[in-house]
């Protein structure tokens, strides 16, 4: 059974930072490409940034210098480091594998 467990949103000034992590158990990690995808209220889900097999990444436009996403291979745990944020940035932030999500874990920028 896979299961992925987000943790590391909270509330940020905008241009501070932020490191979100997703546990995962039951993934063959290094088989699989992974992603995180974001969904602000009254908004649809939309990707955020993607990760292969392989290690090749992928950005939405609107994160790419800012956002960087990457693999901790011994850990099986997915990061999301987020700097420079903005307001717009503001949204449940979901760990993503296959047809697999994690709960969400909740990021506001506000001053």
């Amino acid at each position: 059974q896979v299961q992925l467990v987000e943790s590391g949103g909270g509330l940020v000034q905008p241009g501070g930072s932020l490191r979100l992590s997703c546990a995962t158990s039951g993934v063959i990690f290094t088989h699989s490409g992974m992603a995180w995808y974001r969904q602000a209220p009254g908004k649809q889900r939309e990707l955020v940034a993607t990760i292969s097999k392989l290690g090749a990444t992928d950005y939405a436009d609107s994160v790419k210098g800012r956002f960087t996403i990457s693999r901790d291979w011994a850990k099986s745990t997915l990061h999301l480091q987020m700097n420079s944020l903005k307001p717009e940035d503001t949204a449940v932030y979901y760990c993503n594998e296959g047809d697999n999500w994690g709960q969400g874990t909740q990021v506001t920028v506000s001053s």
